[in-house]
């Protein structure tokens, strides 16, 4: 062979690698992401990692993912973008965000997307209790990863300082208040320590929802057309969470920040709270002190409802952006990244497998506060959720707080809710 042929030949060959580079990279699918990030969790770093692996693997896909404050700023800047022509392929947002988006005929269905058996068993994969926020009509909307329950944060050291059993938190709502008045630390005639703390702003339904659930009642019905904001259970969940500040006095009366409260826990000045069990990387991280995490009481039973955010794939999409965003979604709940997911966040591994994964195991047995979420799943309910969302849930959040800051009795707050839900409602039943 001449060296010209060579030449030529070698000319060749690095024009057609070069075209073929072109065309791949031309040709690769390109997704955007809306994404939360102010709910709790060091959570930036995780998803661009996990992001980041993703595109290791996939070369021909490219993620972008746009942050976005909390979940209601990602509805609103992702329903945004799809209103001016310029959507997203897909994002996680509030799992009670279902109704509204398939109103606004914003979201495509996975049943109508899957295509293998194996993609139809995975829509099954996950537990139970999470997919009531993702199902309706007989179809899944929205698929779980950054979700949690509710949980108990205590201060175990606080708990031996007034003589309680460290290893013994309350178990129901007359231990809650007993305890909590041991708890309750003053000085100089000012409360130092407060008992208990459960948040009143930013997601107070949610609080709520889980006071209602231990005393036997629901907010609303699996269709997202009826609330039961004025049941007796209802009215008296509510009295009781009034009663812990005003008449037990193991809380503020008023309304307590979502925001600051995991700094005023770590800081010891309340021996228990109740938030997010996304906040139990964080709090593992940064407490001083030795401290636990348990179901919250019981009335007549156990409750919490499920929260945090499902993955949704938007209706204005390619077939193949479609087949990407899934790509996408499945690697992300695979059992191996949700374990990851979960020891790095301190949100629930979404799906039983993950809790088979040796990495899950062995930070449950270094850890066994991690396991405490999951747990409770037995006793969880459905995040409130119905047509018109958010006027609804800014009707019950308004009586919450007019309650607790003694502006209007519980019944005639709920019950002020009840007739103006039923209104919105109405046409949807």
């Amino acid at each position: 062979m001449t060296g010209r042929l060579k030449s030529t030949l070698a000319g060749m060959a690095m024009w057609l690698s070069l075209t073929l580079g072109w065309a791949g990279s031309a040709l690769a699918v390109e997704l955007t992401m809306y994404y939360p990030v102010a709910v709790g969790g060091p959570l930036t770093k995780i998803v661009d990692g996990l992001v980041a692996d993703f595109m290791k693997e996939n070369p021909d896909i490219k993620v972008k993912a746009i942050y976005a404050g909390n979940y209601n700023d990602t509805r609103i800047k992702a329903l945004a973008a799809l209103k001016a022509g310029k959507p997203a392929q897909l994002s996680v947002m509030f799992s009670i965000d279902i109704y509204e988006l398939i109103e606004q005929d914003a979201i495509v269905a996975f049943d109508d997307i899957v295509e293998t058996d194996e993609e139809k068993a995975w829509l099954q994969s996950f537990y139970p209790a999470l997919m009531e926020n993702g199902r309706t009509g007989g179809k899944t909307w929205g698929i779980p990863f950054q979700r949690s329950t509710i949980v108990m944060y205590y201060n175990k050291d606080a708990f031996k300082e007034a003589g309680l059993d460290p290893n013994k938190p309350p178990a129901n709502w007359d231990e809650l208040v007993s305890m909590g008045k041991k708890l309750v630390k003053k000085k100089d005639g000012q409360v130092d320590r407060w008992g208990l703390m459960i948040p009143s702003t930013g997601y107070p339904y949610w609080m709520f929802g889980a006071l209602t659930k231990q005393n036997g009642q629901v907010l609303m019905n699996g269709d997202g057309n009826q609330a039961f904001f004025d049941a007796a259970p209802t009215v008296e969940a509510l009295q009781f969470w009034q009663d812990l500040g005003s008449k037990h006095g193991i809380m503020p009366s008023g309304t307590i920040e979502w925001g600051t409260l995991r700094k005023t826990f770590l800081e010891g000045k309340t021996a228990m709270m109740w938030h997010s069990t996304g906040n139990l990387t964080a709090v593992k991280k940064n407490a001083k002190f030795d401290f636990g995490v348990a179901m919250l009481p019981a009335k007549k039973r156990r409750g919490t409802p499920t929260g945090g955010g499902n993955f949704y794939i938007f209706k204005q999409t390619t077939p193949e952006e479609r087949r990407a965003a899934m790509k996408l979604i499945r690697f992300l709940t695979q059992p191996d990244r949700t374990a990851e997911w979960s020891i790095k966040t301190g949100y629930i591994g979404t799906r039983p497998d993950a809790y088979e994964t040796q990495a899950l195991q062995d930070y449950l047995k270094s850890f066994p506060p991690a396991a405490v979420a999951r747990d409770q799943l037995e006793y969880a309910t459905a995040e409130l959720s119905t047509y018109q969302t958010g006027r609804v849930r800014k009707l019950l959040d308004d009586a919450i707080q007019a309650t607790l800051t003694g502006t209007k009795p519980a019944k005639d707050a709920l019950g002020a809710a009840q007739a103006q839900a039923d209104r919105l409602l109405k046409r949807y039943q």
